[in-house]
């Protein structure tokens, strides 16, 4: 599903930090955000970022209305590529919780982008996973937005 390597970061004081630092690479043909909430729970990061690129050949976003609090997911089914992929990790019911951002570019290089909801791998994924040491920042719904915001 994914291979990765810890990569270590030395501060100025010749000290390293207690932050965890991962450069993952995401097998060909699986589901992206599986495989990040996999990569996430196997490691135990449930405070972080994330940042990546890639392509893919399916997406499916989300677009949050605010008037309904019901989220709108659309599909592109074609080879696209991820020009950005970034976003959060928190904690939900003692889960990784993934808040994730893309944008892709398509054959015409026009973008298409939003929420990450899903997104098949067709090629390459390499995302860089980073660990906030041992803050915490878990998720509570907010009955004024209709969303799980941040707890801290």
């Amino acid at each position: 599903m994914y291979k990765y390597k810890k990569v270590r970061r030395i501060s100025s004081n010749l000290i390293e930090d207690a932050n965890r630092r991962y450069i993952v690479s995401l097998d060909n043909h699986v589901e992206l955000m599986e495989a990040l909430a996999a990569f996430c729970k196997d490691l135990t990061v449930y405070c972080g970022q994330v940042r990546g690129i890639g392509a893919i050949s399916e997406a499916t976003f989300r677009m949050y209305d605010p008037a309904t609090k019901q989220y709108v997911d659309k599909t592109f089914s074609e080879q696209m590529e991820i020009t950005n992929l970034t976003g959060n990790v928190s904690q939900k019911d003692k889960q990784p919780f993934l808040h994730v951002h893309a944008t892709c570019s398509r054959e015409d290089y026009s973008c298409v982008g939003g929420h990450l909801l899903s997104a098949r791998i067709n090629g390459a994924c390499e995302l860089l996973v980073e660990e906030f040491g041992d803050t915490f920042a878990g998720r509570e719904f907010d009955e004024e937005t209709g969303l799980y915001l941040y707890k801290f």
